[in-house]
Parts: C-alpha cells; structure tokens; sequence
C-alpha cells in the first residue's frame, strides 16, 4: 500500500489565520435565513443566540459547504430540506484561508428542494471530486467527531466505543499514516488468523488421510496381487490368438488337399454324364418321328366334345318338357284353391255387413264433450287472473330482494371499511385494537348509554386534506379510544379493555357548556383563513365534544396556499395554530420573557383516513335492512298463497282435461272401428271381382301340350346326333389304341434313359460342387480367415523376442491355455475385499496427501511471512500510537484537575487482535469514587459533557486539522464547571498553533474571563432584525460604537 501524501503543516500568518481556517460564511435562502454573512476569528469563535436563533444553521452550512451529506447532521436525510421554506433555491459560499495570506478559496454551493447541487470554486463551476480535494489537503473532516461535533450528534460522540473513538482520533490528530498502519494491522491480523486456521484444518486433515491409508495398507497389498493375477491372464490371451491362427492354417493345408481329390472326381463323372445325354437325344428323335398317335388323340377328343354338346342340348329339352307339365298340374290346384277362396270372402262380406246395419246412429258423447270445455275455460280464465296477480306479486318481491342485496352490500362496505379503519389503528401501533373491538360490540347489551369507538370509526372526514390535519393534531392514543356517556359503563370498559392497551374516556353532557359558532372574520378571509379544525369533519356529538376538548382543535384554524404566503400576518389576529395544505404553523408564546416563538412543520400524510365509513349510515342502512326483510316475509307469504289457490285451479282443471280426453279418445276410437269396417266390405267386394274375372283353365292346358310336343320332336332328333358319334368315336378309339401302345414302349425307353442320365448329372453336379466347396475352402475363405485371425492376433499383441520366450512359458494348445486362464482367473476372484474401489481411493488420498504437504508448506511460509509483516508494522505503529496516548492522557490529566478530581486516557491494548484496540476515557468527579469509565451508567449528562469537551481541548495541540466545532456542549453543566471549561478553551485557543475553533452556546456566563484569541459572533433572527443588519453589515459599527463609550 502506497503511502498517503503527508497533511499541511499549519503555521500561522501576519493575519493570525491559519491555512484551511474559514474567513467568511454567506447564506442565502438556507434553513430560518434569508441572508446571512459571518466572518468569524482566526482561534475561539463562540457563537451565541437564544434557542431557535439560527445557531445550528451556522453549523449545518459549514458541513453542507464543506462536502458533507446531510445524514451526518442528524436532522434531514435530503438537502433539499435545507432550503427555506417559500423558496425554491439557496446556496452557502464558505471563504477558505490559503497557504498565502493574499489566497483566499471560495466554496460554494447551491443547493434547491429538488435536492440538486452545484458546486463552484472561486466563481468556477466544478465537479464535487474537485471540492473534495481541497477539503483533504487542508484535513477537514466534516464526518469526524472529534473535530466536527453538531448539536443533533452530541449524543453520537458519548456512544462512541473505545474502538471507534481510537479510529476518529486517528484521523483527527498524529501522524496520517497512524490510520493507515491500523487498517493494515487490522486486515493482516484477520489474514494471520485464517492462516493459522487453515493450517490447523490442513494439518489435521492431512494426519486423518495417513492414518486411513495406514489402515489399507493390507487391503491394498491382496488387491495388487490380484492384479498381477490378472495381468497374467491378459498375458495368455495374448497367445490365444496366435494359437488359433496356427491351427486355422494346419486346416488350409488339409483343404488344399481335398479340392486336387475332388478334381479328378469331377473330370470322371462329367465323361460319363456325357455318355448318357447323347443315347437320350437319340431316342427323344424316334419319339418326334413318330407323330400320328396324337393325331388321333385329337380326333377322338373332339368326338367327345361334340358328344357331350348333344347330351347337354337333350338334358335342356327335357327340363323344359318336364316344366310345361309341372305347369298344368299347379294350374288346376291354383283353380280349386280360388274358388275356395271366392266362396270364403262371400260369407265374410255377408258378415260385416250385418254388422255396418247394426251400428247406432246417433253418439251423446258430444254434448257432454262441448259441456267439459265450457267449464275448462271458465277455469282457464281464473288461473290466468291468478297467474297475472302472482306475476306481480313476485315483481314486487324481486324488486325488495334487489334492494335487500343492494343494502347488504353497502352495510358490507361499510363495515369492511371499519375493518380497514382498525387494520390501520392495528399497523400504528395498536396491537389489540381487533379484540378490544370485537369484545364492546358483543357486549353492548350489557352497557347502560351508547358507546361510541374506536373513535377513528366514528370520524367522518369532509375532505382528504382535512384528514392529514386531523390525524397530525389528535394525540394518537384518542384514534383508538372508546368514549362512554356513563360512568358505570366507563368502569366496566377499564375493566375488561386495559388488557388490549384502549383508552376509555367518558362524556359527561352536563358538563359540556354550549359553545358559540364560529364566524370567520373578513380579516380571516383575506389572509386565506376559512374555518376551525373542528369545523372540516363529521362524528356524534359525544365524539366531537371530547375530540375538541383534549386536542383544542376549536383552538387550531385551516387556511390555503395563500395563507402559506401570508403567515407572517396570522399571528396578529391572536391565532397561535394554523394548518395550511402544506405546512403546519405554531407560535409559542414564552412564559418567562413574553416573547413569541415560530416553528414551521411539514404536512405529513394520513396513515389512518384511508377509508372510513359514516356509523349514522350505517344505522340507517341496517334499519332499511329490517324493513326490507319484513316487506319480503309479507310478499313470500302472499305469493304463497296465490300459488296454492292457482295450484288448487291446475288440478281442477286437469281432471277436466282428463274426463275431456278420455270421451273424445272413445269417440274416435268408435268412428274409427265404423271406418275399418267400411274399408273392409269394399276390400272384399274388390278381391271377389278380381278372383271371378281370371283367366280360362282349358285354353292355358292346351297351349301348355302343344308346347311339350314339339319339345318331344327336338329331343327325338338330338338321339339319333348322339348315336352316330358313338359310331365314330369307336373306329378312332382302335385306330388310337394302337399307335398308342408302340409310343408307350418308346417313352418307357426314354425314361429309363432321362433317369439314368440326371442319376449321372447329378453326380456331376455333386463333384463339381464338392470341387468348388474344396477350392473355395482352400483358397479364397481360409486366407480370408487366416488374413482376419492373423490381424486379430496382431492387433491383441505383436510377436516380439521377449514375448516370444514368454509364449514358450505357456501352455502350447488351446484347450490347456484357456484351462490356465480359467485357473488364474478363479484364483483372482478368490481373493474378496469388501470396498471394491479401496485402491482407486489409496491413491487418490496419496495424491492429496501429497497435496496438502505442499499447501501446508506454502501456508507455513506464508504464515510466518505475515508473522514478520505485521511485527514490521507493529513495531511503527504501536510506539507512535502509545506516545500520542500519553500526550493525549497527559493534557486530560492536567486539565480534569483543575474541573474536576482527576482523569486519564489509556490505550486498550488487546495483543494480536488490533481491531479490539481502542482508547478509554476514565474519569472521577468525586474524592471519594473511583476512576470510572466514562459511559451513560456512571456520569451524568453534566459530566459527559465535560469529559468530552476536555478531551476535544486535549487534542488542540496534536491536532493538524484547521478547524474545529463544538454545538452546545455546555448544556447540562453547573455553572462552575462551565466556567472552568471556558477557560480551559480560552487558555488553549491562545497557544501558538491552535486549531480554529467554533463553540456554540445560547448563553455565556457573567463575568467570564476573555483574552484577544476570543471572537463573540451574535446571532440574532427575527422580523425585527432586517434594520440594524443593514447598519452592522460592514462590521464597522461595534469599533464605532466602541469608539463612542471610550470618548464619553
């Protein structure tokens, strides 16, 4: 780490500033001042006010004109607050000493509510980095205790601990590279602290791996035998190859030899196979000579053909002649059966008939019919009246129904409003509120009045604004409160609702005195004033009456924006509390001088008044659910009725629909039989005319006859065809005969022949196969296969001399090789362990053994490399550190005995573990006591206070930092110590090198003791302030005035 460059060394000039000291402060616009311009002394600048004045402006504009965030002065976490209110925009311009007298560094920035800056340096503008660069070369800390120390952080510094008060007065007082060599002590302590771990796991880690290995060492020595096992196996499978080659090429050779036999073999049965086809080919010629057998086979196959022509042609004759018969026999059963039939359908015409002239004429069932339909629509026509009343009665009903749902979902709305209303009491810190809640709603019939709360359900808020104010002016506690009008309820609540931490406040009438409206006065109106806080929000009279009693809110008045303008003038009318749509305005009137104080707060938004429901509509629209649901039972109960009478009407008229029905369905029933019946008399008079209008019996039998006659002839003609081919197929059937039986001896010859020649070929065909086979085989397929084993050989392994001699070791066949390798294998797989990966794993923590050896080496080394290190920087820092202690404790010592009995500051020294270094502040303000360690638990706030402005005095001398502030420090103290701290600032702002020094207070004692070193800067703020600003602004005035007391 590179050193940092070595601060200014402060020395002061002919003006007595010192470099870096401030010269000038300018506002304008910034927090209560509409401009301001401070030129403060070279050493002890007190700064003094009342309360409210604007002291701690001061302080926050040289933080904010110095670099600082607004975080570090406790007060707003933006700048924009910074800006006074009603403005836009404002700046601080800080004039800065330079290292020569005539150089002046002006810093300013500018600042506006939108929180943008912009920063410039000596008229230029700049980025901030640049700013910043100036503050570092001067060592300013805005951000340090020690030197800068604002009102709002007072408290910051008494928390600080031992380890954090040695950082700031690291920074603020020694030599720069005191914070830097700490930082580093601090970041190689934690580095030497991971190395001495690392190397205890490494070390540990690395014995528990030698001794599992030592463990295995057994295991390991069966595991490699079994491997040398295996190798061995390996070793003759590599000959396994090589003996099936040569074995393949022993039956080569063989094979060689049988394809020369299977040659000659071959040459003599292609010889004698030849021998036979030629004596086959001669006589298959003296079978073609002779061809005049199958002529007449031709012969006598067409003789059968034209046979069975005939035979076919005299079978189809006789089917027809047998049909015409078979005819005539059904024509005379089809006569008998008609008339049969002609005789049956007379007597059942004769039947229906008689039955047609018996059928009454006349049918009553139409008048009792027309009777019925009468009295149905008589009927029909009350059920319609009814079903008509009905319809409008459950109009009516729907329409309550819809009103009834309407009211129930706006009763629901309101109370899931008050359900919101107490989900927000419950987020603001009203833990219980639900239960408190629910317990005065279940047990309101047991209270005496009504009883109103929580009472942010019972507000009713005209507009959104209106509900900001109200929430910020009532006392949170009143929100969720429960207000009684009696006091036995009032008991029975405190009783049963302390638990659920609920206010109860009772309401007494009587006590409520009747109240005047208010009027708003034209003066009011001009200044934008329109009404009271008790005037913009709705609630029982129980609930306003005690909501204005216990926060005055006929006390606090509503404005506009114009009012925001105007605030200076509202005071006059006697208002003292006023609420505008942004801000909330106060005057506070002293009860000791009289004199009027302003504060002016920011509006903040409403958490509660996200929804809220009004309770009288509530009530309203619950009583309107009542009535509603009344009106619906009366409206049910009419409709039920209608419908019971319409009901009574349907099944009236059903049975009539029913005796209706059944006599209009006997009715059709009877005219339909009377219909069948006719249709049936006319279907027989047509049958008995078509059946006695057929045709003549004798004519059809006698064109029947004839017809198979002429078919007899035709068959008669077709016998005597048939008889003269039997004549002709016998003379071909001897001629055929004949020549047949010479070709039979002929073929017979041939097949013998045919026979003996395949006999002969295929023993031909058997050699030449055998021949080719036992080529094929000696040549082509076992060099194949002797090429592929001797590659395959080659390929498992190559012969060398060495593998050679080994080979000759070995079983020399293959059945005795593959015997030895089922015997080595059988004696590896005999030796069993029961982790399969036991030597994979021996090695792989051998690897890490080895590993860890060398990281542990380089930790070691690494380890003592730190060591070294952080002895070099020790040996710096620690010395260094514990002089500066000793200057520090011995300043404080001197100057505690003369406030006080004694203190000391001591280094807390904590070995190795720099980052627990720290400095200890022990007092005692008591003979008597004990040193203490200065902390809230032993010393009053007095006291603190002491003990740190000693301790800011005692780093006056050490410290190279150009200035130093100090807001209200006094405040607690007895005045005797106050004085005793006055002069201990005064007696060191007078030492040579002296920081400047700003120390705020709102008073000074009497008669305190000054020297030249001490500069009284007066701050006075006020409507009154802006003439004799004008008159003093050049500073002239106070020599002036100083001038005139010493001429009179």
């Amino acid at each position: 780490m590179e050193p940092s460059a070595k601060r200014i060394k402060l020395s002061r000039g002919q003006d007595d500033y010192l470099p870096g000291n401030i010269i000038e402060i300018e506002l304008c616009n910034f927090m209560t001042f509409d401009e301001l311009i401070v030129k403060p002394g070279s050493r002890l600048n007190l700064v003094v006010g009342p309360n409210g004045s604007g002291k701690s402006s001061v302080v926050c504009a040289i933080a904010l004109g110095l670099g600082g965030e607004p975080q570090l002065l406790g007060r707003a976490s933006s700048v924009g607050a910074y800006v006074k209110r009603g403005e836009e925009s404002g700046y601080i311009r800080i004039s800065l000493r330079g290292e020569a007298l005539e150089e002046q560094i002006s810093i300013k920035r500018k600042i506006d509510r939108h929180n943008k800056s912009e920063w410039m340096l000596n008229g230029k503008v700049v980025p901030k980095k640049d700013v910043v660069e100036i503050i570092q070369r001067f060592n300013i800390q805005v951000n340090n205790l020690t030197q800068f120390l604002p009102q709002d952080r007072v408290c910051e510094f008494a928390k600080l601990t031992p380890v954090q008060l040695l950082e700031e007065t690291e920074r603020a007082v020694g030599d720069p590279q005191l914070p830097i060599q700490h930082h580093s002590l601090v970041d190689k302590s934690h580095e030497l602290k991971r190395l001495e771990v690392t190397v205890k796991q490494n070390g540990d880690t690395l014995n528990q791996l030698k001794a599992l290995n030592a463990e295995q060492e057994k295991d390991v020595k069966r595991v490699r035998q079994r491997e040398e096992l295996l190798a061995k196996v390996e070793s003759m499978r590599k000959k396994l190859p090589w003996l099936k080659y040569d074995k393949k090429q022993d039956e080569w050779k063989k094979a060689k030899e049988n394809a020369d036999n299977a040659k000659r073999e071959l040459a003599e049965a292609a010889r004698v196979a030849n021998d036979h086809k030629e004596r086959l080919e001669e006589q298959q010629r003296k079978l073609k000579e002779d061809g005049n057998c199958k002529k007449e086979r031709n012969l006598l196959d067409a003789n059968i053909e034209n046979r069975k022509m005939v035979l076919d042609k005299e079978s189809s004759l006789g089917v027809h002649v047998r049909g015409k018969y078979n005819r005539i026999v059904e024509l005379r059963r089809e006569e008998e059966s008609r008339q049969e039939t002609i005789l049956k359908e007379k007597e059942d015409l004769a039947v229906d008939k008689l039955q047609l002239a018996n059928w009454p004429t006349h049918d009553d069932r139409k008048d009792k019919i027309r009777s019925l339909n009468l009295q149905i629509r008589e009927r029909d026509c009350s059920h319609n009246e009814k079903k008509l009343n009905i319809s409008g009665k459950e109009k009516a009903l729907n329409e309550k129904r819809e009103e009834l749902r309407k009211c129930l979902n706006s009763l629901r709305d309101m109370e899931s409003a008050n359900n919101k209303l107490l989900q927000a009491l419950k987020n603001t810190g009203g833990d219980y509120i639900f239960q408190a809640y629910h317990w005065v709603q279940e047990h309101r019939h047991e209270l005496n009045k009504e009883i109103y709360g929580p009472v942010l359900l019972e507000v009713k808020v005209q507009q959104p604004v209106f509900a900001n104010y109200l929430e910020a002016h009532v006392p949170k506690y009143i929100w969720k409160a429960f207000i009684t009008q009696d006091c036995a309820d009032r008991d029975l609540l405190v009783r049963n609702l302390t638990k659920f931490d609920v206010a109860v406040i009772n309401y007494d009438m009587a006590e409520c005195s009747n109240k005047v409206p208010f009027a708003v006065s034209e003066e009011m109106r001009k200044l934008g004033i329109y009404c009271r806080l008790d005037q913009v929000f709705d609630a029982p009279n129980a609930v306003k009456e005690v909501l204005t009693s216990l926060s005055g809110l006929e006390h606090a008045f509503v404005g506009t924006k114009e009012t925001d303008r105007k605030a200076n003038e509202v005071q006059r009318l006697g208002i003292f509390d006023l609420w505008t749509p942004e801000n909330h305005y106060r005057w506070i009137r002293s009860r000791y001088g009289g004199h009027v104080s302003a504060s002016v707060e920011h509006v903040p938004g409403s958490r509660l008044f996200q929804s809220s429901a009004n309770v009288m509509e509530i009530e309203k629209c619950r009583s309107k659910k009542k009535e509603l649901e009344e009106i619906i039972v009366t409206l049910e109960e009419r409709c039920k009725k209608l419908r019971s009478e319409s009901k009574y009407l349907d099944e009236d008229t059903a049975e009539l629909r029913k005796q209706c029905e059944e006599l209009f369905l006997a009715s059709q029933h009877d005219n339909k039989k009377r219909r069948d019946l006719e249709n049936r008399i006319s279907q027989r008079e047509r049958k008995i005319r078509s059946l006695e209008e057929g045709e003549d019996m004798d004519t059809i039998t006698k064109k029947l006859l004839d017809e198979a006659a002429e078919l007899n002839l035709q068959r008669f003609q077709t016998a005597i065809d048939l008889k003269k081919s039997l004549v002709e197929a016998v003379s071909h059937k001897w001629s055929y005969t004949i020549k047949h039986m010479s070709s039979i001896e002929l073929e017979t010859k041939i097949r013998e022949l045919e026979i003996d020649f395949k006999q002969k070929e295929r023993f031909a065909r058997e050699a030449s196969q055998h021949y080719n086979f036992c080529k094929k085989e000696s040549s082509e397929n076992h060099r194949r296969v002797l090429v592929a084993l001797k590659r395959e050989a080659e390929s498992i392994a190559v012969i060398t001399p060495e593998l050679e001699q080994e080979f000759l070791k070995m079983p020399s066949t293959i059945e005795d090789l593959e015997t030895a390798i089922e015997d080595n294998i059988s004696q590896a797989n005999s030796i069993l362990f029961l982790n399969q990966n036991i030597l994979e794993e021996y090695e792989s923590r051998q690897r890490k053994i080895e590993a860890i050896s060398r990281k542990l080496e380089a930790d070691d080394m690494e380890l003592k490399r730190c060591l070294a290190e952080i002895d070099a920087l020790k040996g710096k820092w620690l010395p260094r550190l514990r002089n500066l202690v000793a200057k520090i404790n011995e300043t404080f010592s001197r100057n505690f005995q003369e406030m006080a009995v004694a203190g000391e500051v001591s280094l807390d020294e904590h070995d190795m573990d720099y980052d627990k270094f720290g400095i200890v502040i022990k007092v005692k303000f008591r003979q008597t006591g004990q040193l203490q360690v200065l902390s809230a638990h032993h010393q009053s706030g007095g006291e603190r206070s002491v003990s740190t402005i000693l301790y800011l005095v005692s780093l006056q001398d050490l410290t190279h930092c150009p200035f130093r502030v100090v807001d209200e420090i006094n405040q607690g103290m007895d005045p005797i110590n106050e004085r005793k701290m006055f002069q201990q600032l005064v007696r060191a702002a007078s030492q040579p090198n002296t920081p400047q020094c700003f120390l705020l207070t709102p008073k000074l004692l009497s008669n305190l003791q000054y020297s030249e070193a001490c500069c009284v800067l007066h701050i006075m703020n006020g409507p009154w302030i802006e003439e004799p600003a004008k008159v003093w602004h050049n500073g002239e005035s106070w020599k002036t005035a100083i001038g005139m007391a010493s001429g009179g």
